[in-house]
């Protein structure tokens, strides 16, 4: 039993670098500049430079981040942005795929589907944003504020069907 439960801690943690990895890479090809990649939150207590970003390992084990220049990433393309917003996802799935039916193909098609979700700063909302901005041709405040909370609403049904499915 205990072995099951540190390769559920270590795997989704390697998940989670796998997401953020996806994410800089995809950063990195659209020409966004990234200064850090984070697993957990809070304070750093350790990291490591490797060229030009600090990979860190923070005190509260949960969530994980790559720190890119908003301002440089919202002066691209929308196809840019959204890979740039979609490549962790991406990286989860393919990584999902490559070892299906294992305990990390499963968490690796876990972390790409809870992000994929439009939840408040997830992947899923930050791609809704930059479409809906994209059609409008505009930030709208009242706009974006309904897409947050419909968003969220919207994540917390698919949850509970699936909830239901299994449960």
């Amino acid at each position: 039993m205990t072995y099951i439960i540190v390769s559920l801690i270590c795997f989704t943690a390697l998940a989670m670098i796998i997401h953020e990895l996806g994410h800089l890479v995809a950063a990195r090809a659209c020409k966004v500049p990234a200064s850090e990649l984070g697993l957990g939150l809070g304070p750093r207590l350790m990291g490591v430079q490797i060229g030009s970003i600090r990979f860190n390992l923070r005190a509260i084990p949960l969530g994980s981040f790559v720190r890119l220049d908003g301002t440089a990433l919202k002066q691209r393309s929308i196809q840019a942005q959204l890979l740039v917003h979609l490549g962790g996802v991406i990286f989860n799935l393919v990584a999902g795929l490559l070892t299906y039916g294992t305990m990390f193909g499963w968490l690796n098609l876990l972390v790409a589907a809870g992000n994929i979700l439009p939840l408040y700063q997830h992947d899923g909302w930050k791609c809704g944003l930059v479409i809906m901005r994209a059609l409008m041709r505009r930030k709208s405040q009242p706009a974006e504020r309904a897409f947050t909370f419909s968003g969220g609403f919207v994540s917390l049904l698919i949850a509970w069907v699936v909830l239901r499915m299994f449960v």
